[in-house]
């Protein structure tokens, strides 16, 4: 669906940001995008949903280039950003305002969704709260239906109760026909949701890969366990020493986000990438999945 093919970007042409990037999402996932704070996550999305635009190589939807902001292409995708500000107008004004956009939007999803998510009808969304109005937008970005679905920080201003049920009703919405992203700092807001992680650091995506084939592919110990000699990657938590080792047995391991994102965002992640890609190399900017 999405394919970024030799991108390079940057606010300045003598710091750019991303260079010869490539990048492939498929319908069917929701891709979980990770990466410490600068290092483009929020550019990247941009670049996906065409509100920014490439120096070199291409951002294509579909085929189509992003940039171009296509109708058919638009009435197919629906971008969410970290900050939302409503207007001065009640859910079934935005509705009536709005909605004619989307052809495959559902005004019955959209106030099942809101019901779930505890949102108040019937006053001016301006004056809902933070985490209310980031909630009604959640809601309307799931029930417009649309085939690519992309969410900055969802979760960034919802209480406890409202990042389960986002968690419950974001999985629900998953079809083999869409494909979500959702970018993050927030790791364990994603750990049971998404089924392919991507890693972006230093302008390079150093990992795309489903959240099952990682399972198969390492073991994350805790306690004993992760005291060995061949761990790529150790740390520490409430529950005891933690560690990412190798599994050439192949037996299905839980993956944990955190220390997964830790281990390749700090030293250990030449010895962890090799291990993870094998036939690699020379740097690459997008890994094999």
């Amino acid at each position: 669906m999405v394919r970024i093919r030799n991108l390079d970007f940057g606010y300045s042409r003598r710091v750019p940001l991303f260079q010869d990037l490539n990048l492939a999402l498929d319908r069917g996932h929701i891709y979980g995008l990770l990466g410490k704070n600068g290092a483009g996550k929020t550019t990247l999305l941009k670049n996906i949903v065409g509100l920014a635009f490439p120096w070199a190589g291409s951002c294509l939807i579909d085929e189509q280039p992003a940039a171009a902001r296509l109708p058919k292409v638009l009435e197919d995708l629906f971008f969410l950003p970290e900050e939302v500000q409503l207007p001065a107008l009640t859910a079934e004004q935005f509705v009536a305002h709005t909605a004619g956009f989307y052809p495959k939007f559902s005004a019955e999803q959209l106030y099942e969704y809101l019901r779930e998510l505890e949102v108040p009808l019937g006053q001016k969304m301006h004056k809902f709260s933070h985490g209310q109005q980031k909630k009604f937008m959640i809601a309307f970005a799931l029930a417009a239906n649309t085939g690519l679905l992309v969410l900055d920080e969802p979760t960034n201003g919802l209480d406890i109760p409202s990042k389960v049920q986002f968690r419950k009703i974001l999985a629900s919405a998953l079809s083999e026909e869409r494909c979500m992203v959702i970018s993050t700092h927030q790791v364990r807001d994603l750990e049971s949701l998404i089924d392919t992680v991507v890693v972006v650091h230093n302008r390079e995506i150093v990992l795309n890969r489903e959240i099952d084939v990682l399972a198969e592919q390492l073991t994350f110990a805790t306690g004993a366990a992760a005291e060995s000699a061949d761990a790529f990657h150790t740390g520490a938590s409430v529950r005891g020493p933690v560690a990412i080792r190798p599994n050439p047995g192949g037996a299905y391991s839980r993956v944990d986000l955190e220390l997964l994102f830790n281990a390749l965002t700090g030293g250990d992640a030449p010895a962890l990438l090799a291990y993870l890609n094998p036939t690699v190399t020379e740097p690459r900017h997008e890994s094999v999945r």
